[in-house]
Order: structure tokens, then C-alpha cells, then sequence
């Protein structure tokens, strides 16, 4: 891969400037004394946008996770394919589920959906196992689906062993990867909107959300509690504040709840969001041989936002697939990638296209053309 840095290119130069001045802006960034202290024995505070991480305490140690496993149950679930509004006879050894429960009864009918609540308010663990029954068709089938999708995030210190998370041998995650997951429910909005709900009738039955931070923290928008014994109390919550969502992860925290309020404070207060690049944006110009037209215009394929604070340091990389560029050339074909880095650590990496279509030019017989134009692209 050719690397090319972007420090001799005068656009390029103006872009960061641009972006590093918003960085140290007073208004993009309140003045912090530092990260709360936790009780946690494992922490994560990560954007929801970019996946940056602002802080961790092991945060990539496996451990139990209780409940929390619920998030997978229910996203592997809503990608299955099954129709929400399904009717779902309820299975004898879904009931004898040990653990918070739904209070479901064999060959009970209930919907899919209403059993989603079930498993993201109450947490129920008879939900979860029925749940997995009728998505996968067995519950060693879904759990297998669901380290399937765990791999597919990059999980990489993660694996299930049941959906209802329960003390199992071979069944863990840590603090990190859990983020990872909590981002992608956040993306999947029949998942959003459940995890946000402080309260649901399903059945007959009056559902009231365990997550107390949607009554307790201004623009909670979820995710979801755990306990057990060994486990301790865990917990995935997510807030949005000010065009930025912030995710905090704690495991085995017997003070959770002032723990991720301290976290999200602090996100909220020490960083805000900051445009990289926008879609469609003019990164570059490089030349082309070949072709009547010298020039290529290269732009950015997608808007990247992360949040900073007036400490951090941005730097850019251009990365081009090809050294030199010859016609044709597609408009919306790779031309590389802009790898931005905060602190020396990558934060962003941008997928660059060419901006417009160049053919290739029609030589008449002999070299003169050719060189003439070897001359034009230098």
C-alpha cells in the first residue's frame, strides 16, 4: 500500500486546520479535572457514533455479565427474520427458568414482540429461553447464531453459552466488547426503541423497565441491567446529549448507578462532537495518466464525526490503493482511505472514491501523443 502524507497538500493542511481549531474552540470542549473513579472492576465509556473510546479501565478483561446478555438475545432475534406480530406457544422448559422471570406458562401464546419486552424490561430469563426456541429453532441453535454475531462485531474476548446469561462455563465478554454490542443495538431501531421503553403492557402484564437511569439521567435512551452472584451487578447504558450518544459499560459495580452518571457526565462535559469530513467532500487532486483529463478529484465516501477535547492532538494519513493512477478511471471507485489519528491512536478511518469518471484518451498512430502527454501530467 502506497502512504502518502497529507502535510505537503495544501487542502488537506486547511481541513485539519479547520477540524483543530474546532477541537480547541471553547466552545467545543469543557475544561475537566479528569475521569471519575469507579467501583467497577471492568469500565468502558465509548462514543456511539465513531466507536472512540474516552475511557477504560480493563476495559478487554473477560468476565461474567448476567443479564446483559439479553442485548445479543434480543439482536440476534430481530435479525432473524421473524415477523414481530408472531405468535409464540411457550415451551415447558422455557418456564423453568431459575432467575427474574416473565411468569410464562407451558403452551402459553404470546407474541414475539411481547416477549422481547419481556427480556429487555423484566429481563426475563423464561422470555429469553423461548425467545431463542422459536428464532432458532432450538436454543443450542441460537446461541450458536449469536457467537456468530459476536464474531462478526469483534467480540474477540467473548462468548455465550445460554441467552438468558446466567452462570455458565463459557459464557463471558468483557467490558469493551459489550460497548461494541450496545452500538449495534442502538443502530437496529425496533431494538432502540425497546431498550428505551420505561414501561410496556404486554399480555396483561405491566412491564416496568429496571434500567433507572431513564427516569434518573437527562437523555438516557437505554440499554440494559444484570445481576447475579458472581457476575455482581453489571450494566450497559447509552445517553444522547447534544448531536453526541455516549456509551458506558461497568462489570461486577455495586455502585453503578452513581458510576455511569459520574461517566456520562464527564463524556458529556469534557468532549463534544467534532466533523472529520463530510460525504461528497474534495480531500485531494491526484494526477492520471492516460487521459486528457491530468487531474482526479478524490472525496470523501462517508461524514465522520468523533468527539474531542482540548487536549487532543488530530493528524492525518492519506492511503492510496495505487501509487500512480492510470485512465479509466470510475467515479465512485476506491482511490484508498484518510486515516485520522488522535493521540497517535487511530480514531477514524474514511473510504476515499474518485469523484468523476475519467476515460481513457484515443492515441492516434505514434508516440508523439503519448509523450506529449507523459509531459502535460508532470
Amino acid at each position: 500500500m502506497f502512504l502518502k502524507k497529507v502535510t505537503d497538500m495544501k487542502r488537506i493542511m486547511s481541513l485539519c486546520l479547520a477540524v483543530l481549531t474546532a477541537a480547541v474552540a471553547p466552545a467545543a470542549a469543557a475544561a475537566a479535572s479528569g475521569a471519575p473513579g469507579t467501583s467497577a472492576a471492568s469500565v468502558v465509556l465509548m462514543d456511539g457514533e465513531s466507536g472512540r473510546v474516552l475511557y477504560e479501565q480493563n476495559a478487554h478483561e473477560p468476565r461474567l455479565i448476567a443479564s446483559i446478555t439479553k442485548l445479543m438475545t434480543a439482536l440476534v432475534a430481530l435479525e432473524s427474520g421473524h415477523d414481530l406480530e408472531e405468535t409464540v406457544t411457550v415451551g415447558e422448559a422455557c418456564t423453568r427458568a431459575e432467575g427474574s422471570s416473565l411468569y410464562l406458562r407451558p403452551g402459553e401464546e404470546i407474541s414475539l414482540k411481547g416477549l422481547l419486552y419481556g427480556v429487555m424490561l423484566r429481563s426475563g430469563n423464561d422470555a429469553a429461553l423461548a425467545v431463542a426456541e422459536h428464532c432458532g429453532g432450538s436454543v443450542e441453535e441460537f446461541v450458536g447464531r449469536m457467537n456468530e454475531k459476536a464474531a462478526q462485531l469483534g467480540m474477540v474476548n467473548s462468548h455465550f453459552a445460554n441467552p438468558n446469561g446466567l452462570n455458565a462455563e463459557g459464557h463471558y465478554s468483557s467490558a469493551y466488547d459489550m460497548a461494541l454490542l450496545a452500538r449495534a443495538c442502538l443502530e437496529n431501531e425496533a431494538l432502540a426503541e425497546i431498550a428505551a421503553t420505561k414501561s410496556a403492557t404486554v399480555d396483561g402484564r405491566v412491564l416496568t423497565n429496571h434500567n433507572k437511569l431513564l427516569w434518573q439521567y437527562e437523555g438516557c435512551i437505554g440499554l440494559k441491567t444484570g445481576y447475579t452472584e458472581k457476575a455482581g451487578r453489571t450494566l450497559v447504558s447509552a445517553a444522547r446529549r447534544g448531536g453526541m450518544t455516549l456509551i458506558a459499560v461497568t462489570l461486577n459495580d455495586p455502585d453503578d448507578w452513581r458510576d455511569h452518571t459520574a461517566l456520562l457526565d464527564y463524556g458529556f462535559s469534557t468532549y463534544a462532537p467534532v466533523t472529520l469530513t463530510e460525504e461528497g467532500k474534495a480531500v485531494a487532486r491526484r494526477p492520471v495518466s492516460g487521459s486528457l483529463v491530468p487531474f482526479v478529484e478524490i472525496q470523501a465516501a462517508e461524514t465522520v464525526r468523533i468527539p474531542v477535547c482540548e487536549e487532543d492532538k488530530i493528524d492525518w494519513e492519506l492511503q492510496w490503493d495505487q501509487e500512480a493512477l492510470e485512465a479509466p478511471l470510475r467515479a465512485g471507485g476506491s482511490a484508498g482511505r484518510m486515516v485520522c489519528r488522535v493521540n497517535g491512536e487511530e480514531a477514524a478511518c474514511v473510504p476515499l472514491v474518485f469523484a468523476q469518471d475519467v476515460d481513457r484518451a484515443l492515441q492516434p498512430p505514434g508516440g508523439i501523443w503519448t509523450r506529449l502527454m507523459e509531459l502535460w501530467n508532470r
